[in-house]
């Protein structure tokens, strides 16, 4: 069962880019699509992305260069989508207090510096392998990404706990979801780009194709399914520590 074309594997790789296809029909139709449109717009090109490197893959006539082209063409792009999700995340938790925003922003753009350093010298020293520049480079490329990515979704949420940032529940969602795809994927990449496990590189794929199931699966949950009415308490609450922090950080700017 876990050989490549299999039935599992056959699933895997089809049945999120079904569900995600589906889910981006429902947010267009419901026009919810407009809350996040970077998210959107990563959720069509992440599923369409996928659909032509599968149909590459089964084709026959299609050359296994010509697949990893593809490949570093759709990795590059959606890269690119990915960067802007975390930017769109980081911008509605810090809407509504415009100080911590620009303190945020600065502190998610010092993150990536370091985790692009970070991401260089892991890349530096990475142990090269005896496969084509084309499949070796697509390894240490998607390390180089997932450093990168997952360093930022988790910057993005220790920002938030520090500052006690209450979440909206569909932005959870979508930060949840993307922070176990990119983790799992960054461990995954790193063995291989460092030549471990190269023999059994399908059991990686199998688990990379599962858990980014398991993704879409959470972003079904918390962008479809309905939310909870909570009752609401009439007891006046204090003014919010995040609302004195933008005041001072404000009063600050101004001197």
């Amino acid at each position: 069962m876990l050989q490549a074309h299999s039935f599992l594997w056959h699933y895997l790789w089809l049945a999120p880019q079904c569900l995600e296809l589906g889910l981006t029909l429902v947010l267009w139709w419901r026009g919810t699509w407009r809350r996040f449109p970077v998210f959107f717009s990563y959720l069509v090109f992440a599923a369409i992305e996928q659909i032509i490197l599968y149909v590459l893959d089964i084709s026959p006539k299609v050359t296994w260069q010509t697949w990893w082209r593809a490949f570093w063409a759709g990795t590059i792009v959606e890269a690119m989508l990915k960067f802007g999700v975390v930017a769109e995340l980081l911008h509605y938790l810090l809407r509504p207090w415009p100080a911590l925003a620009s303190v945020g922003r600065h502190f998610i753009s010092v993150m990536g510096v370091l985790l692009v350093l970070v991401a260089a010298v892991a890349a530096a020293f990475t142990a090269p392998d005896n496969t084509h520049w084309l499949i070796s480079g697509s390894h240490t490329l998607m390390q180089t990404i997932y450093i990168t990515e997952a360093g930022l979704i988790l910057s993005v949420f220790l920002l938030a706990a520090y500052f006690h940032i209450p979440w909206e529940r569909v932005r959870f969602g979508i930060a949840l979801g993307l922070g176990v795809a990119w983790c799992e994927h960054l461990a995954a990449w790193a063995l291989l780009a460092t030549g471990a496990l190269t023999l059994r590189r399908e059991l990686l794929d199998f688990l990379n194709l599962a858990t980014y199931h398991v993704a879409v699966l959470i972003w079904l949950y918390y962008l479809l399914a309905p939310l909870k009415e909570m009752p609401k308490s009439a007891v006046s609450l204090p003014e919010n520590s995040l609302a004195v922090w933008n005041r001072e950080l404000e009063r600050l700017i101004q001197q």
